[in-house]
């Protein structure tokens, strides 16, 4: 077995955790096999929940709002809604797809082998189609607020350019991978096994802390299929301006935060394996 290297150590120590091996680029069994596509329904509803919440509290909040400027849930409120949805959901899926339920994530999965090709495109496809039903959900129940409150999409806020929604956009999604990344690391996962619930949790409060720095400056993004299923439902021209923005950051961010786990802080493991 390979040894873990630790800066300063004088000895070789057993490494108590077993890394699991690249996943092939393209898995031609793994179509033929039932699990691949319980995942693919599982992401898909996954995120068909998550958008139906996250943009029925989006609007409801708009709508009380709107009348009474304190009332509502606030930006507070919204965040909690979003980070509390993937914290459930994480929860409830992480056995059966892994609990992706974004794009972003799976492609930085993708990017440091954890999926296959295969499987990332099924997942993407899984998780845009399950947030364009998940929206659909909420304007069949609620048209007139979802309609007038616009819709739950994403955009770039008056006052800001494009290089700063694409930065932040940037940014939230790489704190979002990066604890991804953390927080399923097989070596975290063996010293803290005793832990219950450890990935799902930091997992939620990153989505919750990155919605209270960003939701100003673009509503926040971060995950490409809630964009796109709000921007596909609501459908007027302000969705669709910006969409390049929360597809191109969460990509550029999910990147980025796979090179620097993968690469700079997992260099010594992937070495040995």
């Amino acid at each position: 077995m390979g040894k873990d290297i630790e800066v300063g150590a004088t000895e070789y120590t057993t490494k108590d955790y077993q890394d699991p091996p690249p996943a092939p680029l393209i898995d031609p069994e793994e179509l033929t096999k039932w699990s691949f596509y319980r995942a693919i329904i599982a992401e898909f509803i996954a995120t068909l929940l998550f958008l139906y919440i996250t943009v029925l509290t989006v609007i409801g909040y708009k709508s009380q709002s709107a009348a009474d400027e304190c009332g509502g849930v606030g930006i507070l409120g919204i965040a909690w809604a979003f980070g509390g949805m993937i914290f459930v959901l994480v929860y409830c899926t992480a056995g059966i797809s892994g609990g992706h339920i974004n794009p972003a994530v799976t492609f930085g999965l993708f990017l440091a082998r954890k999926v296959s090709l295969v499987r990332a495109v099924m997942y993407i496809v899984a998780q845009c189609l399950g947030a364009i039903c998940g929206c659909a959900l909420v304007k069949a129940f609620q048209k007139s607020y979802y309609v007038k409150h616009g819709g739950g999409a994403n955009g770039l806020a008056d006052g800001y350019s494009n290089g700063t929604g694409l930065t932040a956009e940037i940014i939230g999604t790489f704190v979002l991978v990066y604890t991804v990344f953390s927080a399923t690391d097989p070596k975290r996962n063996a010293r803290d096994s005793h832990v219950p619930v450890l990935a799902p949790l930091p997992i939620g409060f990153a989505v919750f802390m990155v919605h209270l720095a960003t939701i100003p400056i673009t509503g926040t993004g971060i995950n490409p299929a809630r964009s796109f299923g709000a921007a596909v439902i609501y459908g007027k021209d302000k969705a669709w301006d910006d969409q390049w923005i929360f597809w191109a950051g969460p990509f550029i961010g999910a990147a980025i935060a796979a090179f620097y786990h993968q690469y700079i802080l997992r260099a010594g493991a992937n070495c040995t394996m």
